[in-house]
C-alpha cells in the first residue's frame, strides 16, 4: 500500500439484504448471510492499489447485517472536480454504445459474452470529444436539447467520416482542415463509432502525437512483491544525507506509513468505527420497544408507526480523526520510523520512551499485541527486515523469537518457511480447473473448516480454499488428499486471503518440514512411528502420566492423530494457532512433540484422576488450553530434549551442510539454527517399528551423548568442546554392564549398576554404592548404556515405572563409543 500522505481515512456504512430465517441451502445448512458474502467479495478491492486511486482498507460486519467500510478519503473527490468542470458523464460526452445500452456488431463479442454498456473504450470516445472541443475552441451540441444530442450521436454510425460531420454540424470545417494530419488521425481513432474498431487507451498511447509527451510521465508499475525474483530496490531513491530523514521536528512521520498500518494502529489506540458513525448520526438506533406498531390487526396490518429510517442507505463518508492516535504516539521520535538494521545493541528501535518500550517487551504477548507504541516499532522493524529478505533472513528469525506483529504475520511466516522466487508464476501454471477425484472430498470438508470465521465461511473463502487445496493436490502427484489438509491450509489462507499463491507456497513449504510423508497413500508406517516417538516423549518428560495412560490403555492413537496430522489446527481456533505457530515455525520437525506433551501436562490432574472412558470424553471436547503457557512449556521441553531423542526414520532427510569436515556445529536447542541434525557415523540408526514400540524410553545418539557430556574426541570423530558456565554435570551416564566389563573401559563420569542385580523382585532399586548418586540426578537427563539392547530397554522401563523423568538409552550401546577413544580405563591399584 502507498503512504497515507495528505489523505485521511473515512468510513461509511450500509446494510446487506436479510435472508429469511426459515430457508436452508441444498446441504440442509442455513444460508450464508449476504453480509458475509459481501465481506468475502470485498477483499479483492483491497488489492487495487494505484497512486491516483483511493485505497480500500477494511470492511467489518456489525449487527443486523450492517457493514462498515474503511477507505482512504479525500475531502475533494473526483466527482466534485468533475461536477465543477462539466463532467464527462454529461450527455454530449457519452459514447454511442452507452446511449444505446449496447449497440454492437455480432463480431464485437463472442456469442456467450454479454456486451457491456460502458468500459475503457467508452472513455476513449469521451476523450475524443474533449480533444475535438479543444481543437475547435468551442463546446459541442450547445444548440441541441438532450434528446436531439443523443439522436445525433446515434446517427454517426451511418456516416463515413465522423470528424467531418461533426465539423460541418458546428461550422468549424475550416479549423479542422488546418489541423496537423497526426491530430486528425488521433481524433478519428478516438471517435470510431463501433467499440470493436476503436483502440484501447494502451493502443492510443502508441500514437505519434504522444511520442513526445509520454516520456514526461513515468508510467505506474506495480511494485515487485516481497518474494519475487526481481529486484525490489532497482529504482530506490534516497536523500543525499540519510541522517536528515528523522531530524525534522515538524515532519509527520506517521503520514509516511501505509494507510493499512495507520488504520491498524488507529484501532489499537482506541478507534471505534461504530462509535464514530453514531457520533455523526449516521447510525441511528432505537430501543426495540419503540419499533413495535401502535395498532396491529388480526390480518397483520399495522398502523401508527412510521418507517424506521435507521436502516436506509446513507452514503455519507465520515472522516476518522487521527488525533487520538497522534497523541498516543507523541513521544515516539523520528528515529523510530527509520531503525538501523545493523545495530545489534538492541532488539528494539530507539525512541524517546525507550524505557517504556523495553518494559513493554517483558509483558505478556496478549498485552504487547495491544500496545500501540510497541506495535508501531515492531511493525516498522519487520517491514524494513522483510523488504530486505532474504538478505536479512537471520535477523528476521532473531526478531521473531521475541514476537511477530499480527499485521506482518503472513509475510513473516513465509520468510521463516524460506519462501522465495516466482511463486505467482508457479501457482498460475497449476491446473486448478480440471475435475479430479479429490474434488468431492474437498467440497465436503471445506464447509466444516473453521466456519466460525466470517472470512473463511464466505463463498469467496470457500472458492479460495478449493483452488489452493486443489493446486496442492495436483502439484504433488506422489501424495494424496487426507482429511485435515483443509485445516492445515486455513491459517495460511486467512493470513494471505488476497494472495493465494503465497498461501499455497507457505503450505507447500510447511508440509515437507513438519509433516514429511504424512500424506502418502499408505501413511500408516509414518503415523505409527510418529505416535511411538510421541509416547516415548511423554515417558521422557512425565513418567507418572505415561504410566497412568499406559495402564488404562489410553494410547496416543486414540487422540493424537488429528493433533499432528493438522499441526493442532483441527483442535484450536485460529487466534490460538497464530500464537502457537509463531513459535512452531522457529523449531524443527520435533517441536510438535513438545507441544503435544505440554497440552497433556495442562490436563495432567484430570487425566491422572480419571479412567479410560472419562479420558475419551475429555478429549472428545478438548477443554480450554492456555496457549501462552503451552508455548512456554513447549520451549522448555524442547530445550530439555536431546536432539536425537526424537529421531524418526521417516522424517525429512536433513539438508547437507556446507561444512565438509564432519564437525557438528554447536547451536542452541531453540534458536534460528535448529534444523534436524545431519547424519554421521555417530548418529542414530534406524530400527524396526516393532522394536521401537517395545521401548518405553527414547534412544539418543552417541553424538548427542558426547555433546552433552562435553567430551573431546580426536581423529575422524571430531566434536568441538562446548563451554559451560556451570561445573555441574548436565546428565548422568549409568553403565549397566557387569563390573568386569566396566573396569575394562567406560565413559568418563559414568556409574556402574550391573543389570543382573539392579532391581529387587518387587521392582525396587537394589541398594548399592551408586543408588544415592542415581537418586540425586532424578530430574536430570539419565542415559542408560550397555551392550545388550534388550537389557538397557528393560532397565530404562524400570526407572520410568519408578517415576524417574528424562530417562533415555544410548543407541548402539557401548560399542558405538569404543571407536571414538573416549572410554576411560582406571589406573591399576598399587
Amino acid at each position: 500500500m502507498f503512504p497515507l500522505k495528505d489523505a485521511e481515512m473515512g468510513a461509511f456504512t450500509f446494510f446487506a439484504s436479510a435472508l429469511p430465517h426459515d430457508v436452508c441451502g441444498s446441504n440442509g445448512l442455513p444460508l450464508t448471510p449476504n453480509s458475509i458474502k459481501i465481506l468475502g467479495r470485498f477483499q479483492i478491492l483491497k488489492t487495487i492499489t494505484h497512486p491516483r486511486l483511493c485505497q480500500y482498507v477494511d470492511i467489518s460486519r456489525g449487527k443486523h447485517e450492517r457493514l462498515v467500510v474503511v477507505a482512504e478519503h479525500c475531502e475533494r473527490s473526483l466527482e466534485d472536480l468533475l461536477r465543477e468542470r462539466k463532467p464527462v458523464r454529461y450527455p454530449s460526452y457519452l459514447a454511442p454504445e452507452v446511449i444505446a445500452q449496447g449497440i454492437f456488431k455480432t463480431t464485437d463479442h463472442v456469442p456467450s459474452e454479454k456486451p457491456l454498456p460502458s468500459g475503457p473504450k467508452s472513455d476513449v470516445w469521451s476523450l475524443g470529444i474533449i480533444l475535438f472541443e479543444l481543437c475547435v475552441g468551442r463546446k459541442l451540441f450547445q444548440s441541441l436539447d438532450i434528446s436531439e444530442r443523443l439522436k445525433f450521436l446515434l446517427t454517426l454510425g451511418c456516416v463515413d467520416d465522423t470528424i467531418i460531420v461533426l465539423a460541418e454540424e458546428h461550422g468549424c470545417l475550416d479549423i479542422i482542415k488546418d489541423l496537423p494530419e497526426n491530430v486528425i488521425n488521433l481524433l478519428k481513432k478516438c471517435l470510431t463509432f463501433h467499440p470493436s474498431k476503436r483502440p484501447t487507451a494502451d493502443e492510443l498511447m502508441q500514437d505519434k502525437v504522444f511520442s513526445e509527451v509520454s516520456p514526461l510521465y513515468t508510467p505506474f508499475t506495480k511494485p515487485a512483491s516481497l518474494f519475487s525474483s526481481s529486484l525490489r530496490c532497482a529504482d530506490l531513491t534516497l536523500p543525499e544525507d540519510i541522517s536528515q530523514l528523522c531530524k525534522d521536528i515538524n515532519s509527520d512521520y506517521l503520514a509516511e506509513r501505509s494507510i493499512e498500518e495507520v488504520y491498524y494502529l488507529w484501532c489499537l489506540a482506541g478507534g471505534d468505527l461504530e462509535k464514530e458513525l453514531v457520533n455523526k448520526e449516521i447510525i441511528r438506533s432505537k430501543p426495540p420497544i419503540c419499533t413495535l406498531p401502535n395498532f396491529l390487526f388480526e390480518d397483520g396490518e399495522s398502523f401508527g408507526q412510521g418507517r424506521d429510517r435507521s436502516s436506509l442507505l446513507d452514503d455519507t463518508t465520515v472522516t476518522l480523526s487521527l488525533c487520538q492516535l497522534r497523541n498516543r504516539l507523541k513521544d515516539v521520535g523520528g528515529e523510530a520510523f527509520y531503525p538501523l538494521l545493523e545495530d545489534d545493541q538492541s532488539n528494539l528501535p530507539h525512541s524517546n520512551s525507550n524505557n517504556e518500550l523495553s518494559a513493554a517487551a517483558t509483558l505478556p504477548l496478549i498485552i504487547r499485541e495491544r500496545d500501540t507504541e510497541y506495535q508501531l516499532n515492531r511493525i516498522i522493524l519487520f517491514d524494513r527486515l522483510l523488504k530486505a529478505y532474504p538478505y536479512k533472513k537471520n535477523q528476521i528469525w532473531k526478531e521473531a523469537r521475541i514476537d511477530i506483529p499480527p499485521l506482518m504475520r503472513g509475510l513473516t511466516w513465509a520468510a521463516l518457511l524460506g519462501v522465495e522466487g516466482a511463486i505467482h508464476a508457479k501457482y498460475d501454471a497449476i491446473d486448478k480447473d480440471t475435475p479430479i477425484p479429490t474434488d468431492r472430498q474437498i467440497e465436503v470438508d471445506i464447509p466444516r473448516c473453521h466456519q466460525y470465521d466470517e472470512l473463511l465461511s464466505s463463498p469467496e473463502g470457500h472458492a479460495k480454499f478449493r483452488r489452493v487445496l486443489k493446486a496442492w493436490v495436483v502439484s504433488h502427484p506422489d501424495l494424496v488428499y487426507w482429511q485435515g489438509l483443509d485445516s492445515l491450509c486455513a491459517p495460511f489462507l486467512y493470513l494471505n486471503f488476497n494472495n493465494e499463491a503465497l498461501a499455497y507456497a507457505c503450505m507447500s513449504a510447511f508440509i515437507p518440514k513438519y509433516l514429511y510423508n504424512f500424506f502418502l497413500k499408505d501413511n500408516s508406517h509414518v503415523i505409527q512411528e510418529y505416535l511411538t516417538v510421541f509416547s516415548q516423549m511423554i515417558a521422557f518428560h512425565d513418567p507418572e502420566l505415561s504410566n497412568h495412560l499406559n495402564e488404562i490403555g489410553f494410547i496416543p492413537d486414540l487422540y493424537a492423530i488429528p493433533w499432528f496430522l493438522t499441526m493442532f489446527t483441527h483442535v484450536f481456533p485460529l487466534h490460538k494457532i497464530f500464537h502457537l505457530w509463531d513459535t512452531l515455525l522457529l523449531g524443527n520437525s520435533s517441536f510438535p512433540f513438545c507441544i503435544g506433551v505440554a497440552i497433556l501436562q495442562q490436563l495432567r490432574d484430570r487425566l491422572l484422576a480419571n479412567g479410560f472412558n472419562e479420558c475419551i470424553l475429555l478429549f472428545s471436547d478438548l477443554p480450554e488450553i492456555d496457549i501462552e503457557r503451552c508455548v512456554r512449556e513447549s520451549i522448555n521441553l524442547f530445550c530439555w530434549t536431546p536432539k536425537s531423542a526424537t529421531y524418526r526414520q521417516h522424517a525429512q532427510p536433513p539438508k547437507p551442510t556446507s561444512d565438509s569436515n564432519g564437525i557438528r556445529s554447536s547451536t542452541p536447542f531453540f534458536s534460528t539454527e535448529c534444523p534436524d541434525p545431519p547424519k554421521t557415523d555417530l548418529s542414530r540408526e534406524s530400527i524396526p517399528l516393532n522394536d521401537l514400540k517395545s521401548e518405553v524410553s527414547p534412544r539418543i545418539s552417541a553424538e548427542d551423548l558426547i555433546d552433552l557430556c562435553e567430551l573431546t574426541v580426536t581423529g575422524h570423530f571430531k566434536t568441538p568442546t562446548k563451554k559451560t558456565k556451570s561445573s555441574k554435570p548436565k546428565l548422568l551416564v549409568v553403565d549397566i554392564r557387569n563390573s568386569e566389563d566396566f573396569i575394562r573401559g567406560h565413559i568418563s563420569g559414568s556409574i556402574n549398576i550391573p543389570f543382573s542385580a539392579a532391581f529387587t523382585a518387587e521392582g525396587e532399586l537394589t541398594q548399592g554404592p551408586f543408588t544415592t548418586v542415581l537418586q540425586s540426578f532424578k530430574g536430570k537427563v539419565i542415559v542408560i548404556v550397555g551392550h545388550v539392547a534388550k537389557h538397557t530397554a528393560e532397565f530404562a522401563a524400570h526407572l520410568v515405572k519408578m517415576k524417574y523423568p528424562r530417562i533415555c538409552i544410548l543407541d548402539g550401546g557401548i560399542n558405538k563409543i569404543k571407536p571414538t577413544g573416549l572410554l576411560t580405563v582406571p589406573s591399576p591399584q598399587i
